[in-house]
């Protein structure tokens, strides 16, 4: 498995290489990771959309077919189209979603900025979203663009990842830190 997940890391990290270089290139890299970071939430929405670009049972011409008219409905860029009808046509569909995040994070390494994931218990507003970007900017010290998550279970507050850093200020793991205490008082 983890030999596995390492040859599909390598895989994505090339697809991402050429196309962040065939995007520079045609001075299309903004418009790419907006299509790219697009195709990124119109995965994480959709059931079918996964089971299409997992799927062995369909071929390679169905996928094809399938995840262009996605994308032409989409209105993404012509290089966006021709990329993910070429990743379909290799079948490689089920990488995807790693090669999205390789070409994000070049194009931020190349940016000079930092990823951070933060996971609220509810969507933030765009106010609170740049509230949140500027704490970590000020407490990491570079630009930093961040990815939002939503995961009704956190009850209140935020989880911030920024690299190998994480601060926890849910509400739930604030509760639970309560419960273990009262566990060893009683």
């Amino acid at each position: 498995m983890a030999a596995q997940t390492s040859e599909q890391g390598g895989l994505a990290t090339r697809y991402a290489a050429a196309l962040f270089e065939l995007a520079d290139s045609k001075k299309a890299l903004d418009a790419v990771a907006a299509d790219l970071t697009s195709l990124q939430k119109m995965v994480a929405d959709s059931d079918d959309l996964r089971r299409l670009m997992n799927s062995p049972v369909l071929g390679r011409a169905e996928q094809t077919k399938a995840i262009g008219a996605v994308t032409k409905a989409a209105g993404f860029n012509d290089l966006t189209q021709k990329f993910t009808g070429l990743v379909a046509q290799n079948r490689r569909l089920f990488t995807l979603s790693a090669m999205i995040k390789a070409f994000l994070k070049l194009l931020a390494d190349r940016r000079g900025e930092m990823s951070a994931e933060v996971t609220a218990a509810r969507p933030l507003t765009a106010d609170q979203q740049a509230a949140v970007a500027e704490a970590i900017k000020r407490a990491v010290g570079s630009k930093v663009s961040i990815d939002v998550k939503v995961d009704p279970s956190l009850l209140g507050g935020l989880v911030v990842r920024v690299g190998s850093r994480m601060i926890d200020s849910s509400l739930k793991t604030k509760l639970q830190k309560l419960q273990l205490a009262m566990k060893g008082v009683a």
